[in-house]
């Protein structure tokens, strides 16, 4: 199996939303993309997958070390491997590489987040950097692309956040900022022991908007010049945004449910959104 192989088939089997925006690419950029969804699978599955923090610590370690030799010119990883002829073209650089890898040791250092201004931060190390590194793969002129990047980045991560709080309660982990459970009335015992109520709706509905802000404001700064080389993240915002207003139609039933979308719809939206340019 050779490199790109291996990151096809990582992506291919996450199911992911990310996937059907890739379809649509030109074969050089669709490769770079692929492999770059493909670490962050990678570095992302160290920690869903292990129920040791310390062993964990190491193999995110052991991704900081690849890291390095993949801009030293040795690669050892298949993914590292398939990254390595995208680094120039699309300036993909280890320090933006690196701050994905500080998202994850987050994970295992936190589960509980005090203020949303602790959360952004926890956001953009996870998504709003793959953001940056995703608009260099599409291309852009117009430095206010990443200013779209970002803000789209952080969008997909907080509708990942509202859809997945019942998965990440079962697994102790509250993403949903402390400060704001308390002004909504909800204890994280109600959340932890899938509590649904009037209260935990409407801070969900808060949640909500922020999301919605955080899509406004990406599509709002992307420049009309890039907006054609940036569909694939208009693609994966389509499809976000149809999920989101999914969970909110079912009024935020996220305790015991995971929404999501048919892999038909997924490709259906992701063509009309490719088509409109």
């Amino acid at each position: 199996m050779t490199p790109d192989e291996y990151c096809q088939q990582k992506a291919a089997a996450s199911g992911s939303s990310f996937y059907y925006s890739f379809l649509f690419l030109p074969p050089e950029r669709r490769r770079a993309i692929t492999a770059l969804y493909a670490f962050c699978r990678e570095v992302d599955d160290v920690v869903d997958e292990s129920t040791d923090a310390q062993l964990a610590q190491v193999k995110l370690a052991w991704w900081r070390d690849e890291l390095a030799k993949l801009f030293a010119g040795s690669p050892q990883h298949p993914v590292s491997r398939a990254l390595q002829p995208a680094l120039e073209p699309y300036g993909i650089t280890a320090e933006r590489l690196n701050e994905v890898i500080t998202g994850m040791e987050m994970d295992l250092t936190q589960s509980r987040y005090l203020d949303f201004k602790a959360l952004e931060r926890y956001c953009y190390h996870v998504a709003g950097v793959v953001g940056l590194l995703a608009a260099g793969i599409f291309g852009y002129r117009d430095p206010r692309t990443l200013e779209y990047a970002t803000n789209l980045g952080t969008a997909f991560q907080l509708t990942n956040i509202i859809r997945d709080v019942g998965d990440d309660a079962r697994r102790n982990r509250i993403y949903l900022p402390m400060d704001e459970l308390r002004s909504f009335g909800v204890p994280a015992s109600d959340v932890l022991q899938a509590k649904h109520s009037d209260a935990f709706v409407k801070l969900m509905e808060f949640q909500y908007r922020r999301a919605v802000g955080y899509y406004d404001a990406a599509l709002g700064a992307l420049p009309a010049g890039d907006r054609s080389a940036q569909r694939p993240g208009l693609i994966m915002a389509a499809i976000y945004r149809a999920l989101l207003e999914e969970i909110e139609q079912d009024r935020f039933q996220v305790l015991t449910h995971r929404t999501s979308l048919t892999p038909l719809r997924k490709l259906w939206i992701a063509w009309k959104t490719w088509i409109r340019g």
